[in-house]
């Protein structure tokens, strides 16, 4: 019987190690710009709601709790919808850079 015949190889497969590293690496990358789109997202509605305070409250339509909270959830997915998007603000992709060039500069 030989060793091959196991599932013993001589040399050992670098190809399956390095797909592994490249596959961990994607999903760290991928991870890094989910994370720094979601903070874009975060920093729009806190923008935008600073920004709603600035308009007036008087008008046709009167105000209440609950239309004050559909607005707050409108801003919310307002700035969800436009930080996913490759023609966001750019925040997040300038944060992503940052951050992977502070990671290559501590290897």
């Amino acid at each position: 019987m030989k060793i091959n015949d196991l599932g013993f190889n001589n040399a050992i497969d670098t190809t399956k190690i390095q797909r592994k590293n490249v596959d961990i690496e994607n999903k760290e990358d991928k991870e890094l710009m989910d994370a720094c789109k979601e903070f874009e997202s975060i920093f729009l509605y806190m923008m935008m709601k600073e920004m709603k305070k600035t308009v007036p409250r008087d008008g046709l339509i009167e105000r209440s709790s609950a239309s004050d909270t559909f607005e707050d959830m409108y801003l919310e997915e307002m700035s969800k919808e436009i930080s996913k998007d490759e023609n966001s603000l750019g925040f997040a992709r300038q944060m992503y850079d940052s951050f992977k060039m502070q990671k290559r500069v501590k290897l």
